[in-house]
């Protein structure tokens, strides 16, 4: 029990081994009365399998379109402390680095205005804080802009691009995604700021393949590192490996998804022209394998999570680019691709689907990129080819 509410059918998440979200509820109710019939009413919901959230309106910050995302009660006489219970999205650093002194700093404001409950972080990135009343919101916006915080995105906008902690904790990062994604949140501040979109635009930068951030699952563009030429190795290192027990044949070379490895007990070898770059021998040998000299990254476009239509993956529209300050020729391609969304696409319809829909031939017309052998997603599902005589001009 916790406050004025019982709660049973709540306690049973508590139970067994993994933290849970309902202690820390509770541990807010103990000083908030909003986090208190936060809790009084999840209970209702569990007891009743209804729930009693509404969207009645939209709230907002003055100049700001979006980063507020607009929560009532249906049952405010039962729960007067959630009558209001918006939700704020704060710009979260590049990586997520904080300090201590920053996450204070934002608790501290929090619990003067909100309910207390936050979540670190929302599946776009943002810093979220959870429950507070509209009269707050402009208090609650000047405290933290002073302090050079910023509201993130929401809504039929850009949203607040994302990355992995890149050349600030990891080696193999093969462009610096920490700078990247700080260049393009100050570039794209106002389709941040203001939706004027068909739908939601996701922009997820990771270093290599391993996609720490799930780009290629959760980014209408996701910028995944890589690299041309070979893999660097260090055959002294891939001796010690082997000679501390490693089964180089059934940990890497069986493993490899082109079947471009080979070991034959002193050297190893690899057929880069095969080589895909998933960056599984380099993550499993990371002393004795490099990416190749020179980096930069691919071009994905398309993912998205199940809601017109179902789940997509991004895939390629450019294999290689270089991805250096001040990032023109990515800021160029990137406004191309937006405005042809823009212009084509139905309301909550996501790039991806509109590529589906109108096919790959016009968006790549559309952004200046010619085909290429790697766009293809999957082989054709007729046998009729289509051309005009344009396709054929020198």
């Amino acid at each position: 029990m916790s406050g004025k509410y019982k709660t049973p059918m709540l306690d049973e998440l508590e139970k067994g081994p993994w933290p849970s979200f309902v202690t820390e509820i509770k541990k807010a109710a103990k000083k908030s009365p909003m986090a208190d019939d936060e809790l009084g009413q999840l209970e209702k919901s569990y007891v009743t399998k209804r729930g009693y959230w509404k969207h009645g309106g939209i709230v907002g910050v003055l100049g700001y379109g979006g980063g507020v995302i607009g929560r009532y009660s249906s049952l405010p006489e039962e729960f007067p402390g959630v009558a209001h219970f918006h939700t704020i999205r704060i710009n979260q650093t590049s990586g997520f680095f904080y300090t201590a002194k920053a996450l204070r700093e934002i608790c501290d404001i929090w619990d003067k205005y909100g309910s207390g409950l936050t979540n670190l972080h929302g599946s776009t990135g943002d810093l979220v804080l959870l429950g507070t009343k509209t009269q707050n919101l402009e208090a609650i916006f000047a405290e933290y802009s002073s302090r050079g915080w910023d509201l993130g995105g929401s809504g039929s906008a850009m949203r607040t691009p994302s990355c992995c902690v890149g050349p600030g904790r990891c080696e193999w990062s093969n462009y610096d995604t920490l700078d990247l994604t700080y260049n393009l949140t100050q570039e794209f501040q106002d389709e941040l700021h203001r939706p004027a979109y068909p739908y939601k635009f996701k922009i997820k930068a990771s270093g290599c393949a391993c996609d720490c951030v799930a780009s290629i699952a959760r980014a209408d563009l996701s910028i995944i590192g890589t690299w041309k030429g070979d893999i660097q190795i260090d055959q002294t290192e891939v001796k010690k490996y082997a000679d501390s027990g490693m089964n180089i044949k059934a940990e890497i070379i069986d493993m490899c998804p082109t079947n471009c490895m080979a070991y034959d007990g002193k050297t190893l070898r690899i057929d880069n022209a095969e080589c895909n770059r998933c960056m599984h021998c380099i993550a499993k040998m990371t002393k004795a394998l490099r990416p190749g000299k020179e980096r930069g990254a691919t071009i994905l476009v398309g993912s998205k999570a199940p809601i017109v239509v179902g789940s997509l993956l991004s895939w390629v529209i450019v294999p290689f680019i270089k991805v250096e300050p001040p990032y023109t020729e990515l800021k160029n391609l990137i406004r191309k691709m937006i405005e042809w969304w823009d212009d084509n696409a139905k309301p909550r319809e996501r790039i991806g689907e509109l590529i589906e829909t109108k096919g790959m031939r016009p968006f790549l017309e559309a952004i200046g990129v010619p085909p290429q052998p790697q766009q293809v997603k999957e082989p054709r599902k007729d046998p009729f080819f289509f051309w005009s005589e344009s396709d054929f001009k020198k």
